[in-house]
């Protein structure tokens, strides 16, 4: 979804798809002291974007390392977030 969220806001104005991502961004790279603090979806953590509306789910591994699964639009039902993040690296759980 994060690049069909830069395509989207790229097409509303110019400069705002790199907007939308440098922004989602910022928020990623405060997991590195926040990750593990927010609350769980769907068996992983969810980190609300600030600006826009997307979150990032992942999950904290060994105690300290972040793994992003995906980057998803709230703006979908809340089913089908669901559905995209049962798919893991094995296939569906």
């Amino acid at each position: 979804d994060l690049q069909k969220g830069w395509r989207f806001y790229e097409r509303q104005q110019e400069g705002w798809g790199d907007y939308f991502q440098e922004s989602l961004f910022v928020d990623i790279d405060s997991l590195v002291t926040l990750g593990g603090v927010h609350r769980t979806f769907f068996g992983y953590h969810r980190l609300l974007s600030k600006k826009f509306p997307f979150a990032v789910y992942y999950r904290v591994e060994g105690g300290e390392a972040v793994t992003i699964w995906r980057v998803l639009d709230l703006r979908r039902h809340p089913r089908a977030i669901e559905k995209e993040l049962s798919q893991g690296e094995d296939g569906p759980r």
